[in-house]
C-alpha cells in the first residue's frame, strides 16, 4: 500500500476511533494519523491471527473492511495507551 493510502486510512481510522472512544483524547491531526496507522497494524495483525492462526504483522488495505479493522485496532490501541498511562501516573 502506498504512503498516500496509509495517510488516508490513518486519518479516517484515527478520527473515527477518537469519536467512538469515550473521553477527551489529546493530539492534533498528527496524533490522529499516528493512532490510525498503529490501529491499522494492530487490527490487521489481530484479524490475520484470528482468521489464519498465524501471528504476522500486517495491515488491511484501503477498503470498507480495512477501515473497520483499522478502527477496531485504533480503539484497542487507545485502550492500551490510557490503561498504561493511568498505571504509570499512580
Amino acid at each position: 500500500m502506498n504512503i498516500l493510502a496509509w495517510i488516508v486510512l490513518g486519518l479516517i481510522a484515527g478520527a473515527i476511533a477518537k469519536a467512538i472512544y469515550p473521553g477527551h483524547q489529546s493530539g492534533g491531526i498528527l496524533g490522529t494519523l499516528i493512532l490510525g496507522v498503529i490501529g491499522a497494524f494492530v487490527g490487521g495483525s489481530l484479524y490475520t491471527f484470528l482468521t489464519t492462526g498465524a501471528l504476522v504483522l500486517s495491515a488491511p488495505g484501503l477498503s470498507i473492511g480495512g477501515v473497520v479493522v483499522a478502527v477496531l485496532g485504533a480503539i484497542i490501541a487507545l485502550f492500551i495507551y490510557y490503561a498504561l498511562a493511568r498505571r504509570s501516573a499512580v
